[in-house]
């Protein structure tokens, strides 16, 4: 958040920006593929080499480049085996060999190409084995010679055709058929559950009776037990209506392919179907069935809000992401908050001020407020209070020595951030010693790890600062941010309150060379929180041009001030903003503006790097007619 930088080192910042110094080897570290498991990103490289390593290691990843998602490279799997229209997880494969050795092991299986319809192998029942009215699920055949040298091993035996659902094949000879005959009548036929003819002893007798009626069961009236169907199994349904039921899944396959949309279920399980495997939709909307992830991904990236699902409900690619903003209240009263807020329009992160160190003991002052916390969650907004250390170099480094204060002043954040149900803390310790950079890296992993085992975010802020002298300060970028949840950069203040020459309070172009250096420390984009300013400073100069004052400008006020004044601009490109001049009182004043329009840029930039969001310091510095606009880039 703004603050008045009083470090020597801001002054070689100064220098930089004057003698336009570019950030050293800013892409040096700067990411450029992100690995993602299923659509949830998991890590960024610089390379494509480290990202396909990492990758490998994850069940359904992909590459993607970040400037364009180009797809670099994915371990989706191209098939999948199924049994008796059941697959599991580890039943995928890259490779159709390695699928086939699978299916080979398995009875009524057959394998899935997921780029097209219906399927590429098949072993499914042809045959099924009977010893009397009884059965096994090892009694099932693909091939009738098989079935009958099964067979052979059994005394009064018979083999059903599944497709024309008949009796084909029996080792009885006629004397034991007409024992049977004349035994007591104990197979019945019924239909609906109710009796639908006479009763027969031969059960191959009650068999070919049931052909004739329609939907009918042969059952065994001693044991109970259904012994036989003529419900044909497999019902063919297009665009879920079912359209003609077989006994056997040829038949029904064969049928099943002259219709688009088009699946074959026994047992409410799919065991064929023509549907494409992926599907794009928009929202809760259905856009189309595509059978190659190629397809499917450019589809959905013609449309806002779109995501690429596969048949098991799994989301493979979306653009669903946007962007988080933060807003820092700068206050701890409620009525200034709920009066900020009002104003508001798409804020997902309210941060108000509420907690400080208060001493070097790791004391705790406490201005927080648990309606009000409460209020903003029932809003649906996450409440992530800011701490801060009284920008007291001093303090700090007296509390910094003090693991015994750590641990007071962690315990005591936790327990209140918990008691308030809020979603994290906002972490701003400034005008920290350099002395005191290794010891404020171990603080915030102390922090850091009461805040997760709490189930807190916690969010950092850091100065814009330079690349080429941030390894001066208390600040070890790359190590904070492995840290903590997301990295705010405080990219305002390029010119501050003591800054001896007028400027920008955050030029566009040294903005965007900041967002580039953090990069280059490796840090996450996903990690990372463009900070933008709701202000600018306005510069007063004497006759001879010489600096003799400025004054903060919030951009609410901006409007008021030039129809008060006689002001003109000029576009500046240095910074990217109108540079605005006009003369009172034997004095000139000038101020580069911050506008919606800026906002807007600054927003792109954090979208062109594709951040995780922005920060507004602060809230109630704005025109209330920004964040209508802000909305709509979300």
């Amino acid at each position: 958040m703004r603050k008045s930088w009083i470090w020597p080192l801001a002054a070689l910042l100064l220098l930089q920006a004057a003698l336009g110094v570019p950030a050293a080897a800013a892409s040096s570290g700067m990411t450029q593929y992100r690995v993602y498991q299923n659509d949830n990103a998991l890590r960024e490289f610089a390379t494509r080499e480290q990202a396909v390593r990492y990758a490998a290691s994850y069940a359904y990843s992909h590459v993607e480049r970040i400037a364009d998602r180009a797809w670099i490279w994915d371990n989706l799997p191209r098939y999948k085996v199924y049994q008796s229209g059941k697959s599991r997880p580890q039943w995928e494969y890259a490779e159709y060999a390695d699928a086939l050795a699978k299916a080979r092991t398995l009875r009524d299986a057959h394998i899935r190409d997921l780029q097209r319809p219906g399927w590429v192998y098949s072993n499914h029942t042809q045959y099924r084995l009977y010893q009397g009215d009884k059965t096994m699920p090892e009694w099932e055949f693909a091939a009738l010679d098989d079935a009958k040298a099964e067979a052979q091993r059994w005394s009064n035996a018979h083999i059903m055709k599944v497709s024309s659902n008949s009796w084909i094949w029996d080792n009885l000879s006629e004397t034991q058929k007409e024992a049977q005959r004349s035994g007591p009548e104990i197979y019945e036929l019924r239909q609906d559950g109710k009796p639908a003819g006479e009763r027969y002893s031969f059960l191959l007798d009650a068999i070919r009776a049931a052909a004739g009626v329609k939907n009918s069961q042969v059952y065994n009236t001693v044991s109970g037990e259904q012994v036989h169907s003529n419900v044909a199994p497999y019902r063919v349904l297009q665009n879920g209506r079912e359209i003609r039921t077989f006994f056997g899944l040829d038949n029904a396959v064969q049928y099943a392919k002259r219709y688009a949309g088009a699946q074959i279920v026994r047992d409410a399980q799919v065991w064929w179907t023509n549907i494409p495997y992926l599907q794009v939709k928009q929202g809760d909307k259905s856009l189309r069935y595509v059978h190659t992830r190629e397809a499917a991904v450019e589809l959905a990236a013609r449309y806002a809000d779109s995501r690429v699902l596969t048949e098991d409900g799994r989301t493979i690619w979306s653009n669903l992401k946007k962007l988080l903003y933060l807003g820092w209240n700068g206050s701890s009263r409620s009525d200034t908050i709920r009066d900020q807020l009002v104003r508001t329009q798409g804020l997902d992160i309210d941060s108000p001020t509420w907690f400080e160190l208060a001493a070097a003991d790791g004391s705790l002052r406490d201005t927080s407020d648990a309606e009000l916390a409460r209020e903003l969650r029932g809003q649906g907004m996450q409440v992530m209070p800011l701490v801060h250390n009284q920008f007291d170099p001093e303090l700090t480094e007296a509390f910094l020595a003090d693991k015994a204060a750590q641990k007071r002043f962690v315990d005591a954040l936790i327990e209140r951030l918990t008691a308030l149900q809020a979603d994290g803390v906002n972490l701003d310790f400034e005008a920290i010693k350099a002395d005191d950079r290794a010891r404020y890296t171990a603080f915030v992993g102390r922090l850091s790890a009461a805040a997760r085992q709490a189930g807190l975010t916690l969010s950092i802020d850091l100065p814009r600062g330079s690349l080429s002298w941030n390894h001066k300060t208390a600040y070890d970028h790359t190590e904070l941010a492995e840290l903590v949840d997301y990295v705010v950069i405080m990219a305002y203040d390029q010119f501050y309150k003591g800054s001896d020459s007028p400027g920008s309070v955050s030029g566009l172009q040294w903005t965007e060379e900041g967002v580039k250096q953090f990069l280059s420390y490796g840090i996450p984009r996903s990690k990372l929180v463009l900070g933008i300013p709701y202000y600018m400073r306005e510069w007063q100069l004497d006759a001879s041009g010489q600096l003799i004052g400025n004054r903060t400008l919030l951009m609410k006020d901006l409007p008021d001030l030039l129809a008060s004044v006689q002001a003109t601009s000029q576009y500046d490109p240095v910074y990217g903003q109108d540079k605005y001049t006009y003369q009172q009182g034997g004095s000139t004043y000038v101020f580069w503006a911050e506008t919606p329009d800026t906002v807007l840029a600054r927003i792109d930039i954090a979208k062109q790097y594709d951040l995780a969001g922005v920060a507004a310091w602060r809230l109630g510095y704005e025109p209330s007619n920004l964040w209508t606009s802000m909305l709509r880039e979300k």
